[in-house]
């Protein structure tokens, strides 16, 4: 019984180009879009790490770290005004994720990604110029409904408007480019706390401006995928002007030829997108569409990302070094991403996951051992163990850059059809929102109540997704888009669920 497939490349990508600069170019610029979601994930976990911020919007979380004997190590930064000002982000960007989809769909890929733009760029106004918490909140709002927007569209951009045979190293630009965000806010969050008056944390929350202005003008230059733009006008020629451009080659007429067989199938059915997808031919997919994103944040990503700063003040680490030491972690996990580029398309998305999901779950294991058996409810731990834990982190960055960081945005970009892409992507962006604003809603009470045991706690999920990558994800590497679903039907699971149009499908394709 074979876990996995995957068609031969012979079989199933007769597509002729070469990587042309003006497909790197285009690409480069919507993967920029990535810098809004890591730039915001760390610096609200920075900044919530400052002193100068907690004492102004959250006095009570301050003055535990002030007064270190009358909290435990594992509860003093438990606060429901404070977990509500980082998860409201991601409740945000749920709601504005299925927004983008009509968007998306209806109007284009490049109109999602101005959109995004435009709204950060409004939240981080909000956040620098707060005077009270409700701004902040509404500053966060923004942002999420930015990220909302950018997150759905562009890594459905960079899939279809990369070559087959590279896809997975183009879309991987998205997930090396929210590591790049987070690790820009990393040190820029070192550099503002040092400010003097305490009002660093007000530079932090404005240079957001700057990732969401560079994508905002670089997307007014960025031309439409040719899949949309058969999909929404029906506009051949213009589509067929635009796939020689970015593939280099006259001779494009076997990809033409699947698109608009593709765009014709859309047409023909009578459901809505989202209908489309709870179909029973669909269902592969949208169990993927749910399942990938969730079990990416049950990884503990989380609370890696939006808590270096403060996991490692809670080891014992001061608040500049706890700074510096995220940035350092996040560079790991950004060399990681930027080596699974040149990998993905030759060992394929299957061994990346299995090894990263192993080493996922020894570092959280062993750090979990050592909260478990050094820090106790309070002072802090030796220095050797504090080291420990510190390499850690890095080891957990090192298995999530290379398997559940960027293969979380591929793989589900990857697996739609035409017909279901839009509202399959939502589907994944809303998932993906909707697990980490229930994981920030009780991280920090988790943290309270399990103490060390947290670690634990994602250790097993990483094992139960490790199995269900194993068993049910189907190996994707140089499967063109529009001949996607094939891999369901060879499939010795999945084979059972898809309908005899996908059957039909296949032996029309000479399966």
């Amino acid at each position: 019984m074979a876990a996995g497939f995957a068609i031969k490349s012979s079989e199933s990508n007769n597509y002729n180009g070469r990587i042309t600069p003006f497909v790197v170019l285009s690409c480069m610029v919507a993967s920029s879009g990535g810098l809004l979601f890591g730039y915001d994930v760390g610096i609200s976990g920075g900044v919530t790490s400052m002193s100068s911020f907690l004492k102004e919007f959250f006095p009570e979380v301050h003055n535990r770290m002030i007064d270190r004997s009358k909290s435990s190590n594992y509860c003093r930064f438990n606060n429901e005004l404070l977990t509500l000002f980082t998860s409201s982000l991601y409740l945000s960007g749920l709601v504005a994720s299925f927004v983008a989809s009509s968007v998306t769909r209806n109007y284009g890929r490049r109109i999602s990604m101005l959109t995004g733009g435009a709204v950060f760029l409004v939240g981080s106004v909000f956040g620098a110029a707060a005077v009270n918490v409700e701004m902040l909140m509404i500053g966060r709002v923004f942002l999420g409904a930015g990220v909302g927007f950018t997150n759905q569209a562009i890594p459905l951009y960079l899939s279809e408007l990369a070559p087959p045979k590279y896809r997975g190293a183009f879309n991987n630009a998205f997930e090396t480019c929210i590591g790049l965000g987070a690790l820009f806010a990393n040190l820029i969050n070192y550099g503002t706390q040092k400010i003097e008056g305490g009002w660093g944390w007000r530079v932090s929350l404005a240079l957001a401006a700057v990732p969401s202005s560079f994508l905002f003008i670089g997307t007014i230059f960025l031309p439409e995928t040719p899949n949309n733009i058969i999909q929404r006008t029906g506009d051949v020629q213009k589509a067929a002007k635009l796939l020689k451009r970015i593939r280099g080659t006259e001779d494009i007429q076997a990809e033409l030829d699947d698109l608009i067989t593709a765009s014709s199938t859309e047409k023909k059915t009578t459901s809505r997108p989202f209908q489309a997808i709870f179909q029973r031919k669909h269902r592969p997919q949208l169990v993927m569409a749910i399942a990938i994103p969730v079990f990416q944040q049950l990884t503990g990503i989380s609370m890696i990302a939006s808590y270096s700063p403060i996991l490692f003040r809670t080891v014992g680490f001061k608040e500049s070094a706890s700074l510096m030491l995220t940035a350092v972690a996040r560079i790991v996990a950004i060399f990681c991403t930027i080596i699974v580029m040149a990998l993905v398309d030759r060992v394929g998305r299957r061994p990346l996951f299995l090894v990263g999901g192993a080493q996922l779950l020894v570092s959280e294991m062993v750090l979990g051992i050592v909260l478990a058996t050094q820090l106790g409810d309070h002072g802090g731990m030796s220095e050797g163990y504090g080291h420990l834990a510190l390499v850690m982190v890095c080891m957990f960055n090192a298995g999530f850059g290379w398997s559940w960081g960027p293969l979380g945005w591929l793989l589900p970009s990857e697996l739609f059809t035409l017909e279901t892409r839009s509202a399959g992507q939502s589907i994944v962006v809303a998932t993906g929102f909707a697990t980490i604003f229930v994981m920030s809603q009780f991280l920090l009470a988790m943290l309270c109540h399990l103490k060390s045991g947290v670690f634990f706690f994602y250790a097993v999920w990483v094992f139960v997704m490790t199995v269900f990558v194993f068993m049910f994800v189907p190996e994707t590497k140089n499967v063109p888009l529009e001949k996607i679903n094939l891999v369901w039907g060879e499939h010795w699971f999945w084979k059972k669920m898809v309908s005899d149009e996908s059957d039909d499908e296949m032996n029309t394709n000479g399966k």
